[in-house]
């Protein structure tokens, strides 16, 4: 019976090939992408809308670096009463995107979100 060396081992699904070690978790994950987040903020609803925080024009901006998700949003006004829930949905979303390690999401006010940010199909749907 003939043994194989270690070191001679040809690379298998749960070897890395490039250093003989098992993978980790970024040795096969693509990038992450502001894309894939922006399709997992589509979850996050205003409970009082009931549509989503992208359409809604609430999400401003979308900063990805490796691992890390930085996110701008408003709410549809500084009183809102759902902001803390919807802040915290966009929080847990962000964090589900596979890659993700860290995010941050920043409530700013400038510029104030008016009903003109809403998606242009969306709005059109709502008659405005």
């Amino acid at each position: 019976m003939q043994h194989e060396d270690a070191d001679h081992r040809p690379p298998t699904a749960d070897r890395d090939a490039a250093n003989g070690q098992p993978p980790t978790a970024h040795s096969y994950a693509d990038p992450v992408s502001e894309d894939q987040v922006r399709m997992a903020l589509r979850k996050v609803k205003d409970p009082d809308l009931n549509l989503n925080v992208v359409d809604l024009g609430l999400v401003y901006a979308i900063a990805v670096d490796e691992g890390k998700v930085n996110v701008d949003m408003s709410l549809t006004s500084p009183g809102c009463p759902s902001g803390p829930e919807i802040m915290a949905d966009v929080e847990r979303m962000a964090k589900s995107v596979p890659g993700v390690t860290e995010v941050a999401v920043n409530l700013v006010w400038s510029p104030l979100w008016t009903p003109e940010r809403i998606e242009p199909r969306v709005r059109a749907y709502m008659g405005l």
